[in-house]
């Protein structure tokens, strides 16, 4: 089993930043891609950012300059932080996580998710 564990979501006025953290802990062997989503009241769960083992990042072009993704795999941590924030990225923020478990399985997990509310 492999538990994702966020945490850094918080109230922040309009123009503030947060960081966001996300352990991954279990039988895990190796973690190919890490990522946050974010889903709105009344919306879709839409893609934030993610980042593969090797490096590579895609970002949704809404937060592009704004937010930054990285990991520590030694950790098998993500971390997102947010600047320049604004009311429309209030949100629970999902952490993903597609893992090599050492079963050899490729499974995708998701974490609780963790509140961000930006206030105007």
């Amino acid at each position: 089993q492999v538990q994702l564990v966020e945490s850094g979501g918080d109230l922040v006025q309009a123009g503030g930043s947060l960081r966001l953290s996300c352990a991954a802990s279990g039988s895990i062997r190796s973690i190919p891609v890490m990522g946050w989503y974010r889903q709105a009241p009344g919306k879709q769960r839409d893609l934030v950012a993610t980042i593969t083992s090797g490096g590579r990042i895609n970002y949704a072009g809404s937060v592009k300059d704004r937010f930054t993704i990285s990991r520590d795999s030694a950790k098998n941590t993500v971390y997102l932080q947010m600047s320049s924030l604004k009311p429309e990225d209030t949100a629970v923020y999902y952490c993903n996580a597609a893992v090599v478990t050492s079963s050899w399985s490729l499974a995708d997990y998701w974490g609780q998710g963790t509140q961000v509310t930006v206030s105007s």
